[in-house]
């Protein structure tokens, strides 16, 4: 009997330390494998910060060869704007049509300024065309869409129909448009297959790039010429899709050089 609970014991032993020996093994395959893990991710995150410095280096060189904005006079000629001409201050926008933060500008900053300053007859506002083809391809033909709605004297209802719906990018779809908005379908037709409008895309968007502007939205800024409503006294550059109070802040400063100049 005592012989049998010695095997026993001895068989129950032997196994326990298998089984110890097993779970050692496991636990340091299992350790391995959190180490490899942790390896791999490191190399990863290495990877990803080399990527993030190229983009970096890129950004500043491009940043170092592009044209910081100086104040400067504008001659607006024939564009398209809201308020009225002889508001004290004019603000000028670069836009593409297929820009998400465009749309973000027109849709809810837009409507602020123009209950603000823009329907008091504070304010100016004037659209020049800035499509970049590299970043959206229809861009140029969303621009020329709006202008041959300027043609017919609508130019703001191409305007918010392309910015409500930026999926619409063919030309049946700016048809359909033109034609939602009451526009001569016929006559739309005509200008949109035409190249009348190159010259003045191509003229909006060198003009853009001597001001320094790159992206879209930007803006710029300044007095309206109290003699020749024409001209504007540029003074001041807001890029990107700001707020509201960014764009009152700018205005109001202005508003009060006006009234000191008066």
């Amino acid at each position: 009997m005592i012989k049998l609970i010695k095997y026993t014991l001895a068989i129950l032993l032997a196994l326990t330390v298998a089984t110890s020996s097993v779970l050692a093994k496991s636990k340091s395959a299992e350790l391995m494998e959190e180490i490899q893990a942790l390896k791999q991710g490191q190399e990863q995150m290495q990877k990803d910060l080399e990527e993030i410095k190229k983009l970096l280096k890129q950004g500043a060189r491009a940043a170092g060869g592009q044209q910081a904005f100086e104040p400067t006079d504008m001659t607006l000629g024939d564009v398209a704007y809201k308020g009225e001409r002889t508001a004290p201050v004019t603000l000028v926008e670069f836009s593409d049509y297929h820009c998400p933060f465009c749309k973000r500008h027109a849709t809810t900053v837009l409507p602020q300024l123009q209950k603000t300053y823009i329907d008091t007859g504070k304010l100016r506002f004037v659209m020049r065309e800035f499509p970049i083809p590299n970043l959206h391809p229809r861009a140029k033909a969303a621009s020329v869409a709006v202008l041959c709605g300027g043609e017919q004297g609508d130019y703001w209802g191409m305007h918010d129909a392309v910015f409500n719906d930026q999926k619409a990018r063919t030309d049946e779809d700016f048809k359909a448009m033109a034609s939602s908005i009451g526009l001569d379908a016929e006559a739309f037709s005509t200008c949109l297959s035409s190249d009348r409008f190159d010259a003045q895309i191509k003229a909006d968007q060198a003009e853009g790039r001597k001001l320094g502007i790159s992206g879209t939205p930007s803006f710029v800024l300044g007095l309206t010429d109290p003699d020749n409503p024409d001209i504007v006294h540029l003074t001041k550059f807001i890029r990107g899709a700001q707020s509201l109070a960014s764009f009152s802040a700018a205005i109001d400063e202005l508003l009060e050089k006006a009234e000191e100049s008066e």
